[in-house]
């Protein structure tokens, strides 16, 4: 059966066998593990996971793929080692197949245009997975990992939940078709909430870190000014942070971010 890429749905097939394994091997996966799969398209990731994980869970939301994969993996589906859903990845209900946190791992090549809205959703709902290995576009694995030193919301926003790191570069070669810039293989482990003790915790660490980056042009003193109204205690954290006054929001290291928020909620 063929079946041509659809631009409306961000397709583009990953024909890279050592970008599968690489994804497989950063997910170390093994037998006792539940993966979800996030549009395994025509089935190239999907055939390597359900060789090493004890099932799959693939999200497909083409229907026209369906028939494709359901033919292809017949066997698995039949024994429950694959189950295969014709759904939108936003939508799906990990709690429905008895997923609970930290319970299960994803790996998928995703669609470029919502990368953002994917991590989010797994990142910071619940149940959330254990660990996330993607296949995004290579300028926005490079901002997660913050290879140039500078922190952004972004990375920032992983760094809150867990620990990225990047893993290769994909060529846009080894894509049909082939998009317009290179992929990489990005892995996110040790999904958590640990660094929040509540829901008003990690709202306002969220709050701090957009009101921090609100202003590019800003130094980060002047945009905390402008959400906290208290400058005084500000230039009072930066002082006890060793933090310059002069430094931007992007010259701030997670860990420092989270000492800003603690200390910004501390009553006098």
């Amino acid at each position: 059966m063929i079946h041509q890429a659809k631009k409306s749905m961000g397709q583009n097939f990953l024909k890279s066998k050592e970008a599968l394994f690489k994804m497989c091997d950063a997910s170390a996966l093994s037998l006792e593990d539940v993966v979800v799969e996030i549009g395994p398209g025509k089935g190239a990731l999907t055939e390597k996971l359900l060789e090493r994980a004890g099932q799959v869970i693939a999200i497909e939301k083409d229907r026209d793929l369906m028939e494709l994969l359901n033919e292809k993996f017949e066997n698995e589906i039949k024994n429950k080692k694959l189950i295969l859903l014709n759904e939108d990845i936003l939508y799906f209900d990990p709690e429905k197949y008895n997923l609970k946190n930290g319970g299960f791992k994803i790996v998928a090549n995703i669609p470029y245009n919502i990368t953002g809205l994917i991590i989010r959703k797994f990142l910071s709902e619940e149940p959330k997975p254990i660990s996330m290995t993607l296949l995004v576009q290579k300028e926005v694995a490079e901002r997660i990992v913050a290879r140039d030193g500078k922190e952004s919301i972004l990375s920032l926003s992983v760094r809150a939940y867990g620990d990225p790191k990047y893993i290769m570069k994909v060529h846009k070669r080894f894509f049909s078709p082939a998009p317009k810039v290179d992929s990489a293989i990005i892995h996110i482990g040790n999904i958590s909430n640990k660094h929040f003790k509540d829901k008003e915790e990690e709202d306002a660490f969220f709050s701090l870190i957009k009101a921090g980056f609100a202003h590019k042009r800003k130094v980060l003193r002047k945009n905390l000014e402008e959400l906290y109204r208290n400058i005084e205690k500000i230039d009072e954290i930066f002082k006890k942070l060793g933090i310059n006054e002069k430094s931007r929001a992007e010259d701030i290291k997670f860990e420092k971010w989270l000492e800003i928020g603690h200390l910004l909620s501390t009553k006098n």
